[in-house]
């Protein structure tokens, strides 16, 4: 997943609103047919380092998948600034795509709505069945104990993307394992005349990410165990603090990264500018941008002691894109064609190479081209140490209003306005007063 708007949080909560009484795709009547046999919409999340290179990766196979069935896929790749918002929309006025991409921390708040297709066990029997995808993915494709809203199509971790070069010129002789080895790696970076660690300041989707880990490795959860939002507690005010003085104490993360948004902490790290990066499995994107494999070390993201692992030591967000069909459809069997083109094998193999993304289908995970040393640890840290963000009803709200409120601290920085506990408590007050009444 990537970006968000800060407006989302509003249409989240009308689509919930409005659940019981519409759902997206083309169908008025509500309910899946098969009236337009020979044609399919598709929105694509925007996965590359732009729309265009998406088109690129996805028309070829769209075109296979035409040639095999004879139903013609139009395709749309929608960034991700807009994509919540055009799914929300479409929720509410029942037209929108038959299939379509969503990040899968999105599942249960769409699910919510009613909208998606249910995969219950019939419905993954027409695409293969269940078992063909590794739980750690299913995880994340909504709320326990009811039938997945989708189906996962790439699977992502982060980690800590280093200039070889940069560290090597600075004395640094290996990326840092903890945040205190990577903020003393950091004065030596500085020393030299480079930049620390890039990061997305006004990225919402981005901050949420790393501040929900910072908060596992302070032993703390965004929610109580009833799914109340408990965004105050005295170890989330101490995990959202320690991010923000990764720029504000620390001066690891520029100044001017509390401005950047969506993949620009990307392409200062692809030219050289800045020696470390945060990102989910960022190879295929650094590639487009002109970075050499071999210019870049790919390691864990760090923590706060010893090594990465469950519980406290978690270190990624269990990351990565679901494909959903709207249950109203007028194509009900081509979209579930479709989705078992997407996750057949095959595909799997060329989309997620072509993304540098991991296969959540465990055949094609086991390919030799997924055994690279960057992959290692991409698979080695959903295994053991990503977590997923909570699978709750409220969970595009509680990205959009924790990650905005950690844009506004990162505006505080670059203002000259300090950041203490009792700011970033203020700052948590505001976003959970933002979510839906219990």
């Amino acid at each position: 997943m990537r970006n968000l708007r800060a407006a989302a949080a509003c249409a989240v909560t009308l689509s919930l609103a409005l659940a019981t009484a519409a759902c997206g795709g083309g169908s008025p009547t509500g309910g899946g047919s098969d009236d337009s046999p020979k044609t399919l919409t598709y929105w694509a999340s925007n996965q590359g380092a732009s729309v265009e290179v998406d088109k690129k990766v996805l028309q070829p196979e769209l075109d296979k998948f035409e040639k095999q069935t004879g139903i013609k896929v139009e395709l749309e790749v929608v960034p991700w600034s807009d994509l919540l918002n055009r799914i929300l929309t479409a929720t509410t006025s029942g037209q929108g795509p038959d299939v379509l991409n969503i990040g899968n921390t999105w599942s249960a708040s769409l699910q919510a709505t009613g909208a998606l297709l249910p995969w219950d066990e019939k419905n993954f029997e027409k695409i293969g069945g269940r078992d063909r995808f590794v739980e750690s993915a299913l995880g994340s494709t909504g709320a326990s104990g009811q039938d997945p809203a989708a189906v996962p199509l790439y699977s992502m971790a982060y980690a800590l993307y280093y200039n070889k070069k940069i560290l090597a010129d600075a004395g640094v002789s290996r990326p840092p394992a903890t945040w205190a080895e990577l903020v003393e790696a950091g004065k030596k970076i500085a020393a030299d005349g480079k930049q620390v660690l890039g990061a997305e300041g006004a990225n919402p989707t981005e901050n949420v990410h790393h501040v929900f880990v910072f908060a596992k490795q302070h032993g703390a959860d965004f929610f109580t165990a009833d799914g109340k939002p408990d965004f105050t507690n005295d170890n989330v005010v101490t995990a959202v603090k320690q991010y923000v003085d990764l720029m504000a104490k620390d001066k690891a993360i520029p100044v001017g990264n509390a401005e950047y948004a969506q993949n620009q902490s990307v392409s200062d790290f692809a030219k050289g500018k800045t020696a470390m990066l945060l990102w989910q499995s960022a190879s295929a994107n650094l590639k487009s941008q002109g970075m050499s494999e071999d210019a870049y070390g790919i390691a864990p993201v760090p923590v706060q002691s010893g090594t990465p692992g469950a519980g406290a030591q978690a270190n990624s967000m269990v990351a990565g894109i679901n494909l959903a069909v709207f249950k109203n459809t007028d194509n009900l069997s081509g979209a579930t064609e479709f989705v078992k083109f997407m996750t057949s094998d095959a595909e799997q193999k060329i989309l997620n190479q072509a993304y540098s993304s991991i296969p959540p289908v465990g055949a094609a995970q086991q390919d030799p081209a997924f055994n690279t040393p960057a992959n290692a640890v991409l698979k080695d840290t959903l295994a053991k140490s990503a977590v997923a963000l909570p699978q709750v009803a409220d969970e595009s709200q509680f990205e959009t209003a924790v990650g905005t409120a950690v844009k506004e601290l990162f505006a505080d920085v670059a203002a000259g306005r300090p950041v203490t506990e009792a700011s970033v408590k203020s700052a948590l007050e505001k976003a959970q007063q933002q979510m839906p009444a219990k």
